[in-house]
């Protein structure tokens, strides 16, 4: 409590940015938290104190100004005595220029921590708050329409205005605000060009900002009623003349809304609709082309880890998600165009390869008609393949089909720029469908990969796209599977990234699958010998040889060959796989025991086996019994989540067999000991998710698997109990899990599935019901109220509806009183809840019918 003190001193004091930051994020974070700690009377001097403190300090650190606003505006909406803030901040701060700054800061922070799930402020406050924001919005867009302003002012009042546009949850309850701001911002076309004439990219990027918080704004509008009033496509307008700014960064910040505008457009499916935004979103194409294009100067690959390949697989996924509305042949087309005028230099050719590749990559995937459409090709570097007497006089006339475009990439020579040799093969890994529907392209495909598989820059872009071609032509591929066991046997001959080599790995296994029963075994030792002899090596220490020394890149590569070898098995047949399975046992063994202390080593251990369990099912009884006593065993020493996960795993293979069932449940009763102790240290919860999340996904396999063996057990309980506790925890797969396992626990004693133990799980729900229902129920509510996010309330609903369900009416009595111990006001005496909202509520729940229950 002495906080609010000692920080007011600091910030009085002044000493330095240290001090009064530590002093200023204090001071936001006991009004977040603490506020309840203040008597009503000190709540105007306290805002007083922060306005002088804003003031004075207002030219020592923008962090310092933006922790104080923050406290200024997370005090203001926990002050209902505070009328009208807003006025009487513009009043007092407007006419003097050096205070701007901070004023618009308050202004742009404020209507954020509306929402803030910092503060729990209660919907009625909320929707008080919001109708004052809005009788005061025309004096704040008054305050920014402002030109000849400094970069930072200018970059405050633009957070200001995308801060008011964001605030417009719905346009029609705001419109006077909605239409203020839209013909204010329409205004800005002019600004924005004066700003591209200076040279001013600062302030271009703000007005950027403000045209795409605009159209995402008015979203639906622009959508639903396109070209009419809040639906004027001049704010598109506006992002395509942002979008020809020479500066990359300029369109990217409109990535976002031109996301949401194909995820809309592909829900709302009218052609008519489509039609009207073709023509735009051709546009941006053409301009995202250009802004891909490298450095003339350029040597080397692209590069995909610096911000300007970070932006060419941004511009990748958004081609993949608006592609729909142009149609993959028909860009094709307009993208040949470009190259069929003249003779592009090198960088133009690469970046319409590369959109080529995005495109190939796309939902709108190349069927089986596409191999017969006019498509592009053309390259002044290939113009002899183009004019190759190999080619009909018909098809040298007219556009080339898209076989013709494999054809020609693969023969590219190799005197081209190694950025347009690396973009073809991506794109040659992209058109493996082309491939699988023309195997006679196959052998010149998979020489051409070899050929870029063989050279280090070219290397991981090569063996991706054999991952890519194996994928897609798993049946012609098996003729080749010896070239593929070569290529494995040499993996690290090859410089590929480790992803490069994981992918090729599974592509080899996903052919291996498609090989006779008969020779699967064999093929699949083979193929792992060369990583059981290298996890061999480590395991006895021998010299390495530059092979790595860390034995997770062959654990993860065993992983792979488990996870994608799945041969189609008959009822009554052997698995092919479990011979060598059996005979890996020993190494996987001796790994995870010589490595029990690496949290890291143990999980690739963990998934390794993971696979290997799920790749040959009932086949790997025989790894049940030391598996489960080497994970228990090491368990009690190193609490690794992994050995959690990997029982669920067990649990989920064998827990419907009879002769299985006492030892899994003696597996769960053995982990759970030093889980509890582990979770009982202090924050052990927060500082544990993972635990909990393994831990509750492990007790879910139990309930769908055998829910009278654990129901019975003397560990149901405990296990519930720590269920209520982890409720609260903030964590997006521990609480999915922790609610997956309340909801399939209590429905397993609710679904009539006509099974002869129905009446028994009936019975056993009820008892352990009747004991931490009420205790449950009241825990539910309070992390909804204080301590969860609202994306995780429908898996809540679901718990509370399956409740209900055991026994409607003692549920209705838990539920009132877990709703009368609800606060029913703030300590800065704002009502959180009136006793009807809270009668009403009641009503709602308790009466709710199942079709209602599931659409909410």
């Amino acid at each position: 409590v002495h906080a609010w003190e000692i920080s007011d001193q600091l910030l009085q004091i002044r000493q330095d940015v240290e001090s009064c930051y530590f002093a200023a994020q204090t001071m936001k974070m006991k009004i977040q938290t603490s506020f309840y700690e203040l008597p009503t009377d000190s709540h105007a001097s306290l805002r007083d104190s922060l306005l002088t403190h804003i003031q004075n300090l207002k030219d020592l650190s923008p962090v310092i100004v933006t922790q104080l606003a923050l406290a200024i505006a997370d005090l203001a909406l926990q002050m209902p005595s505070w009328k009208g803030c807003v006025q009487t901040l513009v009043e007092k701060y407007s006419n003097d220029v050096t205070s701007l700054p901070f004023l618009l800061e308050i202004l742009t922070v404020l209507p954020e921590e509306v929402h803030s799930r910092s503060l729990r402020i209660g919907a009625n406050r909320r929707t008080e708050i919001i109708e004052d924001l809005a009788f005061y919005s025309s004096t704040v867009v008054s305050l920014l329409q402002q030109d000849k302003t400094s970069s930072n002012l200018h970059e405050a009042a633009s957070d200001c205005v995308c801060s008011a546009l964001y605030a417009i949850e719905n346009v029609e309850t705001n419109l006077a605000l909605a239409m203020q701001l839209f013909q204010g911002v329409l205004t800005l076309e002019t600004a924005y060009h004066m700003a591209v004439a200076r040279e001013d990219l600062d302030k271009v990027l703000n007005y950027c900002r403000i045209f795409t918080e605009l159209c995402e704004t008015f979203l639906e509008k622009i959508v639903c009623t396109p070209g009419q009033g809040l639906g004027d496509l001049r704010t598109l307008e506006l992002l395509l003349i942002c979008a020809g700014h020479p500066q990359y960064e300029v369109v990217e910040i409109s990535f976002n809304f031109w996301y949401r505008l194909g995820e809309h457009l592909y829900k709302t499916n009218d052609e008519v609709i489509h039609g009207i935004f073709k023509a735009y979103i051709q546009r941006l194409l053409h301009a995202l082309a250009r802004h891909c294009q490298l450095e003339p100067d350029h040597e080397g690959v692209p590069e995909e880890t610096d911000d300007f390949g970070e932006f060419r697989m941004r511009v990748s996924d958004l081609v993949k998600d608006l592609i729909f509305l142009i149609g993959s042949m028909e860009c094709f087309a307009q993208l040949y165009s470009t190259l069929k005028e003249g003779n592009p230099p090198w960088e133009v050719t690469e970046a319409v390869l590369f959109i080529m590749a995005a495109i190939a990559k796309s939902k709108e995937t190349l069927s089986n008609d596409l191999c017969h459409c006019s498509l592009f090709y053309g390259h002044n570097l290939t113009s002899e393949i183009v004019n190759s007497e190999c080619l009909p006089s018909k098809l040298r006339e007219n556009n080339p089909t898209l076989v013709e475009v494999l054809e020609g990439v693969v023969r590219l020579p190799e005197t081209v720029h190694t950025a347009v040799r690396y973009t073809s093969i991506e794109l040659v890994g992209e058109m493996s469908e082309v491939v699988d529907r023309n195997p006679q392209f196959l052998d010149p495909v998979l020489g051409y990969l070899m050929k870029g598989l063989c050279e280090k820059p070219l290397a991981s872009a090569a063996a991706k796209a054999i991952h890519n071609i194996c994928s897609v032509c798993r049946d012609h591929m098996a003729q080749h599977f010896n070239g593929l066991l070569e290529i494995a046997r040499s993996l690290d001959s090859f410089m590929l990234s480790p992803e490069a080599a994981v992918g090729l790995l599974k592509g080899t296994a996903l052919v291996l699958a498609r090989l006779p029963l008969d020779k699967i075994t064999e093929c699949l030792s083979e193929l792992c010998s060369v990583q059981v002899l290298a996890l061999k090596k480590l395991l006895s220490q021998e010299p390495s040889n530059g092979i790595s020394s860390d034995p997770t890149v062959f654990l993860d590569r065993l992983a792979v060959i488990f996870r994608h070898t799945n041969p189609v098995v008959e009822n009554g047949q052997t698995h092919p796989c479990q011979k060598v399975i059996q005979e890996i046992w020993p190494i996987l063994s001796e790994t995870l025991n010589k490595h029990r202390a690496d949290n890291r080593i143990v999980e690739r251990c963990c998934r390794c086996l993971r696979f290997a369990v799920r790749c040959v099912g009932k086949g790997s009884a025989a790894l049940l019994q030391p598996l489960v006593t080497q994970m228990v065993n090491v368990y009690q020493v190193h609490q690794h989540s992994c050995f959690l996960y990997l029982g669920s795993i067990l649990v989920d293979e064998y827990g419907m067999e009879e002769g299985c069932r006492q030892g899994l449940l003696d597996m769960l009763q053995a982990l759970c000991i030093p889980t509890f102790q582990l979770l009982e240290q202090q924050n052990g919860l927060q500082n544990h998710p993972d635990t909990v999340d393994d831990l509750f996904r492990l007790a879910t396999r139990f309930i769908q698997r055998s829910p009278v063996t654990l129901l019975r057990s003397q560990v149901v309980i405990p296990i519930l109990q720590w269920a209520i506790a982890s409720t609260t925890l903030d964590h997006r797969d521990a609480n999915c899990s922790v609610m997956r396992f309340l909801r399939d626990l209590i429905h397993t004693g609710v679904a009539n599935d006509h099974e002869e133990d129905f009446e028994l799980r009936k019975e056993l729900i009820g008892q352990v019901m009747n004991q931490l229902g009420q205790q449950l129920v009241s825990q539910l509510l309070h992390t909804c109220c204080f301590c969860l996010p609202p994306y995780t309330l429908p898996d809540v609903a679901e718990v509370l509806w399956e409740i209900m369900q055991v026994d409607r009416p003692t549920f209705c009595r838990w539920l009132e009183n877990s709703l009368k111990g609800l606060p029913k006001e703030t300590t800065g005496g704002a009502v959180t809840v009136t006793h009807k909202q809270l009668t009403d509520f009641h009503k709602q729940v308790t009466s709710i019918h199942v079709w209602v229950c599931w659409v909410v």
